[in-house]
């Protein structure tokens, strides 16, 4: 069963930003996210179907911190199109 937690956050670069001006919102999710879930989510929780998904898997960095090496959390980019008047409040910037 798919849960909004799955949902990391909604990305709002200057990239993004351009997108959502097309009908495209840029989501991070977890690597476990798969596109059937994401789209249930949006059904369930917004009230509407997206019309494409697209996906993304972003490795983590590499980096150091101190002189002792870490690595960033790895994690799945989601390009959602959706519909044309369809609104999510959280999206208000």
């Amino acid at each position: 069963m798919a849960d909004i937690t799955d949902i990391k956050t909604i990305l709002y670069t200057e990239k993004s930003l351009g997108f959502q001006e097309s009908g495209v919102i840029v989501v991070q999710t977890s690597t476990r996210m798969t596109k059937n879930r994401l789209k249930q989510i949006f059904k369930e929780y917004f009230g509407f179907t997206p019309i494409k998904v697209n996906s993304l898997r972003q490795d983590g960095k590499i980096k150091r911190f101190k002189g002792r090496e870490g690595q960033r959390m790895d994690f799945k980019k989601f390009y959602v199109k959706i519909p044309e008047g369809a609104n999510i409040d959280s999206l208000a910037v």
